[in-house]
């Protein structure tokens, strides 16, 4: 049987990005993981989780939770420097 830390060992993301995409999409993080595993391996799809993180410092600016804009930008941060697929996306 496997476990969600196995699932997400399995995606080639952080347990922080698939939370953003749960967030954002409303579902479960073993659905995001799922989700993100097969965005990260299809053209566009970096750039897809890319926006749906900027999508989750936008929402939390907005509802005045200032911590957590913070907190998704630091998972940005880290998403566009451990995904070199980014860089190669926007070219």
């Amino acid at each position: 049987m496997l476990t969600y830390d196995d699932c997400v060992g399995l995606t080639d993301l952080e347990e922080e990005e698939i939370e953003a995409i749960a967030q954002h999409e409303h579902m479960p993080e073993i659905v995001a993981a799922e989700l993100g595993c097969c965005l990260i391996h299809q053209a566009g799809g970096a750039m897809r989780i890319d926006q749906i993180i900027r999508d989750d410092i936008k929402d939390a600016a907005r509802h005045g939770h200032p911590d957590e804009a913070l907190h998704w930008k630091k998972v940005l941060r880290h998403f566009e420097a451990t995904h070199p697929a980014m860089e190669q996306e926007a070219a």
